[in-house]
């Protein structure tokens, strides 16, 4: 197998990072479903999650390696990982440990819909976007 084929079909773990070294990381809730949050790794942050079984990743505004819950005690334990069919994204299932995965304090990222059918300027809608911790008490600062 090479290209391609290796890639979709081969048992070699290659992700294809971006320029910037990176790979785009989706968590979801082991035992909903849940969308939790997107994120991005690099190498460094990839091998630590597979060798620890928690979720570590790469901020790339602070341009750091971080694991998730180290200032929030929110942590992430992954019970599984996939990559897509050209491994250019990575999906894991984890474990949430504390009320969220969100920095605004919520349980998900993804707290806001984008309404469909409109034209001209969107609005956005808030759905299940109840806080389910306080980011100012959590982090320090206000989320």
């Amino acid at each position: 197998m090479s290209g391609n084929k290796e890639a979709e079909e081969g048992l070699v773990l290659a992700p294809k990072f971006d320029a910037d070294g990176l790979v785009t990381c989706i968590a979801t809730d082991a035992a909903t479903g849940e969308l939790l949050m997107v994120a991005h790794m690099n190498a460094e942050a990839l091998r630590r999650t597979v060798e620890t079984g928690e979720a570590w990743y790469f901020s790339r505004s602070r341009k750091a390696l971080w694991k998730k819950g180290e200032s929030s005690g929110h942590s992430q334990r992954v019970t599984e990982m996939r990559v897509d069919c050209d491994q250019d994204a990575i999906w894991i299932k984890v474990e949430q440990q504390g009320p969220g995965a969100c920095h605004t304090g919520r349980r998900s990222c993804f707290y806001r819909a984008v309404p469909l059918g409109q034209t001209g300027a969107v609005t956005l809608e808030f759905r299940d976007a109840e806080k389910t911790f306080n980011p100012a008490d959590t982090y320090g600062k206000p989320g």
